[in-house]
């Protein structure tokens, strides 16, 4: 059985918002019955936070998404799932499309597959106020830009009539929170709300959680692998492993004392800020950079004033989201790239793959140009490249298996066949920890997590001389994320590849990057080596993007926010 939290208020509180009671849930696929959820217990009370953790696959989206009617026709569903008291599981379809977006609403993991491309944000937002409340065309959209200004997407009077595609993903995913508060519900569950988020943007977010769990008693399920993000938010924890509750615990308890050991472990993983850096094996010799800021080695990535420029609207000016980008990558070297979201960050990346033509500057990958190239010239070059997607739901063939996605590069440029080609699948899905079998799955019968590790797996597969990563690990979960980082350096190590490591998770750069480059606005705000950015910023950007960072000790996080708090009454003569 599930452990129950030792709460004894509870009786006081009435009603929970949400209950689920020995969930147990079952899907049927190609490669037989999968059970994701078994005998699965937990309430969460009006004004409640409750975070679920866990490994991906622990069964933490599916309990929560049982709540709002979202499993598909291959879902076997056992036990009990109330909202407000009445039963969630005896309701026709009708009655749950009449609940969702209304009462209980869901900030989905992956907004790129959760947006609908055929239709503006603004209209998608618009629709949601529409069908639970009374406003006309005109209210709904004046809403709609109060709402994507509340979750801080810049200039929302224009962005309201942009399409999904042309925002990134950090973009997407206030638009998808934006949808999920808009008519302030009693239950928001957030799948990973924060994961697509820079630091800064992400604490304004977490602040609009507070403030409508205060204002309105909204009860939050949050589903995350970012402990910081639990540390600064949530109430009470849950800890799932194997589709099964192994611990429930206050946040404090459960950070001070966590009692289960795979708890223990969880914790032990997550990164943070001045951390343990990843290293390489101790039988490997690497050669340190001449300075904290030298290129080591050959330079195999050489990008020089780079400018991207996308036509504006009809009427308005071209938007400028590359600005003069200049950076150099050496043989074995990693660079982070950060910045908050829309900063140019995956642009770039796009360039250095020649998925993107710049409008001027130079890319040279092995010495050679490749800007402008025809695509037949490109194809040889990109065999020696390799490139993780931002968002795994859309860059898999869904009509393939996971094992022929990650075996199609090898076949498109004719590397290996029969046996020697089953057998190098295997060999990266087993480094990326995905079990035997997987391969014979489809992307969608993984988790989020799981088809980042199957999106890495592809990349490494030809075991390239750069490798563009674009928030690759953004969702794993801490455990994994370990292991593929400490994979990272590994085959780094032994292959002598470059990276490009793009990302809004500084703790991770920490881990991994030799050298930083910030962005902000499509410019170059500061570079230089990990030590000198992460521990001593000279810009108020990026001393500003370092204080954002929650770290994972709910004390410590209350402290910070209420220091902070002080500091902007202060400032404002409060």
């Amino acid at each position: 059985m599930s452990e129950r939290t030792e709460d004894t208020t509870t009786a006081t509180r009435g009603e929970p918002a949400l209950a689920i009671d020995s969930l147990s849930v079952t899907f049927a696929t190609d490669a037989g019955a999968v059970r994701a959820v078994c005998e699965v217990s937990y309430e969460v009370w009006p004004g409640e936070v409750l975070a679920i953790v866990g490994e991906s696959g622990s069964g933490k989206s599916v309990s929560s998404r049982t709540a709002i009617g979202l499993l598909p026709a291959t879902a076997h569903v056992e036990g009990l799932v109330s909202l407000g008291g009445k039963d969630i599981t005896a309701m026709s379809e009708r009655q749950l499309t009449a609940l969702r977006g209304g009462a209980v609403s869901m900030v989905f993991q992956e907004p790129g597959a959760a947006l609908d491309p055929l239709f503006t944000v603004g209209y998608q937002i618009a629709e949601v106020l529409r069908a639970h409340t009374e406003m006309t065309r005109k209210q709904a959209r004046a809403r709609a830009v109060e709402l994507l200004r509340m979750v801080g997407l810049p200039d929302p009077d224009h962005r309201l009539d942009y399409y999904p595609h042309q925002l990134s993903g950090g973009q997407k995913q206030r638009v998808m929170i934006a949808i999920a508060i808009a008519c302030e519900p009693k239950v928001i569950i957030a799948d990973e709300p924060t994961t697509a988020l820079d630091v800064t943007v992400q604490a304004e977010i977490l602040e609009l959680l507070r403030d409508l769990r205060t204002r309105i008693g909204s009860a939050i399920v949050l589903i995350t692998h970012n402990m910081g993000v639990v540390a600064d938010l949530a109430d009470r924890v849950v800890v799932m492993r194997e589709g099964r509750v192994v611990e429930t615990a206050s946040v404090d308890a459960l950070f001070a004392e966590p009692k289960h050991e795979y708890t223990r472990a969880l914790l032990a993983a997550v990164p943070h800020l001045g951390g343990r850096r990843i290293e390489a094996p101790t039988d490997t010799e690497v050669v340190p950079p001449a300075s904290s800021s030298a290129v080591r080695g050959e330079p195999v990535l050489q990008v020089a004033d780079l400018v991207v420029e996308f036509p504006g609207a009809l009427g308005r000016p071209a938007f400028r989201a590359v600005d003069g980008v200049s950076l150099t990558i050496g043989e074995g070297e990693t660079l982070g790239l950060v910045g908050e979201s829309g900063s140019g960050k995956s642009t770039i990346g796009r360039c250095v793959a020649a998925l993107q033509r710049p409008s001027s500057g130079s890319v040279r990958m092995l010495g050679q140009e490749i800007t402008g190239l025809s695509e037949r010239r490109l194809r040889p070059l990109r065999r020696r490249l390799g490139f993780v997607f931002q968002d795994p739901a859309t860059s898999l063939n869904p009509r393939m298996t996971v094992g022929d996605c990650v075996a199609e590069p090898l076949i498109v440029h004719k590397a290996a066949k029969g046996q020697a080609l089953r057998d190098r699948v295997r060999f990266l899905l087993d480094d990326v920890q995905l079990p035997a079998g997987t391969e014979n799955r489809y992307p969608h019968e993984l988790s989020g997590g799981q088809r980042q590790r199957a999106s890495l797996a592809r990349a490494l597969v030809l075991n390239p001389d750069i490798l563009v990563a674009d928030e690759p690990t953004s969702a794993l979960d801490v455990s994994v994320q370990a292991t593929v980082l400490e994979l990272f350096v590994q085959l780094q190590v032994e292959f002598g590849w470059a990276c490009l490591f793009i990302s809004h998770d500084l703790a991770v750069v920490d881990q991994l990057a030799d050298r930083i480059m910030v962005l902000c606005n499509g410019a170059v705000v500061e570079a230089g080596g990990r030590d000198d950015i992460l521990r001593h910023p000279t810009r108020e950007y990026t001393r500003r993007l370092v204080a954002a960072v929650p770290v994972p000790d709910p004390v410590e996080q209350r402290r910070r926010r209420t220091a902070t708090a002080e500091l902007f009454a202060t400032d404002h003569g409060g």
